[in-house]
């Protein structure tokens, strides 16, 4: 059996007979399981006496013809398989007059996921074609560490968020109880402020810790003509020579990612000159059809929760009273916080949070601050006369379009085929809709089959959607940046476009071979799946992508077993792999609910041919210390 070299105690006790985990049966009496020291799985152990001729050793040779044959790394050179082996012996040249790997060598080696992962790890593909080109890592709300409604705006989620990788950073921009400094916030909700000068300095200090492409601060604009100005200045000031200034070449097309490294990009609605009673008076007409029908359904998960808590009409956006108690909130305040503001409990609680509206109480007619509509690098706009004509005009510059996640689903099974040639010049960006106060995440597949670049999710979340995100930009060494499959890109002689409602060939075909797990009896405790017995575990593999590609497969549960083998393998024809993400999720079998054992999601395209070691995920999608599945990926 593989142990991990990390020097954490394996929980089994040694006889002389072999080795046992002891589980106490009703506090009285011990009950051994015993395990056995399982070597590699057979397939391992046939291609390791293929390649060695039946010999106990491999030699560097040999290595480097698995590498090439059964790997499809041919461009590896004999200097670079010799240090990968003194990488896994754990041993100098000096130390050593040649290396060979024996049986538990070469597994040591096909379990290390620094040097045998899944996927690619470095950035591979072209990023000198301007930003409609690629997909970008997005986040929405990015300040928020909890629900919508009523938890704390801090920095820290937009901290954990660059590290990650995500490239785009929404900023909700709100004048603080003075009238005379700016608050982050996701405004008319009960969450608590941060002030934008901590989330600007954050951002500047972690932007490229994980990738060196640009970030995108989204702005959400609710300031005074003085407010914008002051927010002008912090900006200047805070970044500096990192803050992209726009060139007039950019209203014909947008720059490339090489071309904007190291740097800050503002994208925000520019301001115009309003009058503010008729500007209040028409709020209701800037926002587009799609977004007030936003209004009018919640999720799926937060109408199970109004229908189980009997809420009142009234109360029917507040789909929480379980926030509300946990910050002892009760509805007496709420309707308090409501006639104080003169507004409707819906507006409160931030069902229009994607709305533009301004905030002006200064003089009717004052002048915009011209240093801060002069920052804006990428002007952000949304459908007011509808998200047909907005995604078919063509405003003659480069622009953002914003539609929440309802308006795509209905634009896409309406007229797809405008949403693909708007993105291939302009970019779109795709956000929640506002009754996910538990922020929770929509499927992102739609919006990337037809062309969608910023698909703005909650990442404070988790779930199958988040996770399909984290999947999505595991892509190109997780720069944030991924290059959009050209197809997507192309027209045809009568401007036709990608269709993904169209049936296709199958253009490759995947096989999957899931070999076996190991690693949660040094990252969970004993009991943790099951108080009596070691657990059972079974593998679910999910493919995800256009509609012709969807599969679900399963292994058989292993029963009583912390190392479980499956030696089961699956196959995947596929429509459009470019497209498709590899789900994996490990479940451990129970009688009245199967626990959690890990996930990951893989990007197809992205996959390395070959016998490769997969590491799991926790469910908020952080890597755990040991917890990995032995997995053979093979295109035919």
């Amino acid at each position: 059996m593989y142990h991990n070299g990390d020097g954490k105690k394996d929980r089994r006790r040694k006889t002389g007979i072999g080795s046992y985990y002891y589980y106490k049966m009703f506090g009285c009496f011990n009950r051994k399981y015993k395990v056995s020291d399982l070597g590699p799985p057979p397939d391992v152990n046939e291609i390791f006496k293929m390649y060695t001729s039946g010999e106990s050793e491999m030699s560097p040779e040999e290595f480097l013809r698995f590498l090439n044959e059964i790997q499809g790394e041919d461009r590896v050179t004999i200097d670079e398989v010799e240090r990968i082996m003194d990488q896994v012996l754990n041993s100098s040249q000096s130390h050593l007059t040649r290396y060979v790997f024996g049986v538990n060598d070469f597994l040591k080696y096909l379990m290390m996921d620094d040097i045998n992962g899944p996927i690619k790890t470095q950035v591979h593909q072209d990023m000198t074609a301007p930003l409609q080109h690629y997909f970008i890592y997005t986040g929405h709300n990015s300040y928020l560490t909890g629900n919508q409604l009523s938890s704390d705006s801090s920095e820290v989620p937009i901290i954990r968020a660059l590290e990650r990788g995500v490239r785009a950073i929404e900023l909700d921009l709100w004048p603080n109880n003075s009238k005379d400094g700016i608050h982050v916030l996701h405004g008319r909700t009960l969450t608590t402020p941060v002030t934008l000068h901590k989330c600007l300095t954050s951002i500047k200090e972690h932007a490229f810790v994980k990738s060196p492409y640009p970030v995108i601060i989204t702005l959400e604009d609710h300031l005074t003509p003085s407010l914008q100005a002051k927010v002008a200045e912090m900006v200047t000031s805070t970044f500096g020579d990192m803050l992209y200034f726009p060139k007039p070449t950019d209203k014909d097309e947008f720059p490339s990612p090489d071309a904007l490294k190291h740097h800050i990009i503002l994208s925000s609605k520019p301001p115009k000159v309003k009058n503010v009673s008729k500007e209040r008076s028409s709020m209701d007409k800037e926002s587009s059809d799609d977004e007030l029908e936003d209004q009018k359904s919640n999720s799926d998960e937060d109408e199970r929760y109004i229908a189980s808590n009997k809420c009142c009409a009234s109360d029917r956006f507040c789909a929480s009273e379980r926030y509300f108690a946990s910050e002892r909130y009760c509805a007496s305040e709420i309707d308090n916080v409501s006639s104080s503001t003169s507004q409707p409990l819906a507006q409160i609680l931030g069902v229009e949070y994607e709305v533009d509206y301004n905030i002006e109480d200064e003089k009717l007619g004052q002048q915009i601050a011209p240093e801060y509509k002069h920052l804006i690098a990428i002007h952000a706009s949304k459908p007011k006369n509808g998200t047909r004509r907005a995604l078919t005009d063509d405003p003659g510059n480069a622009k953002r379009l914003s539609l929440s996640e309802q308006a795509l689903e209905r634009a896409a099974s309406l007229y797809g085929a405008d949403i693909v040639r708007f993105t291939q010049k302009y970019i779109l960006r795709v956000f929640p809709k506002g009754t996910r106060v538990t922020s929770t995440n929509f499927r992102p597949l739609t919006a990337w089959m037809h062309g969608a670049q910023m698909v703005a999710f909650n990442m404070q979340g988790y779930g199958r959607s988040l996770w399909m995100m984290h999947g999505m930009f595991r892509s190109n060494g997780a720069c944030g940046y991924v290059r959009k499959p050209e197809f997507l890109m192309d027209k045809g002689p009568n401007d036709e476009v990608f269709d993904p409602k169209a049936t296709l060939p199958v253009k490759k075909t995947l096989k999957v071979k899931v070999y076996m797990g190991d690693g949660w009896r040094l990252d969970f405790s004993q009991t943790h799946f099951d108080a009596f017995s070691p657990p059972d575990f079974y593998t679910k593999v999910y493919m995800a992508g256009v509609s012709a590609d969807v599969a679900k497969k399963r292994t058989k549960v292993i029963g009583d077993d912390w190392t479980p083998i499956w030696n089961e393998e699956f196959t995947f024809p596929l429509t459009v792999p470019e497209l498709a993400l590899l789900e994996i999720v490990v479940q451990e079998y129970d009688v009245d609910r199967d626990d959690f054992a890990g996930q990951t999601c893989l990007p197809v395209s992205e996959l390395r041919p070959g016998i490769r070691v997969v590491p799991l995920h926790n469910k908020k999608g952080e890597k755990y210390k040991s917890v990995k599945l032995l997995m053979r990926f093979l295109f035919v």
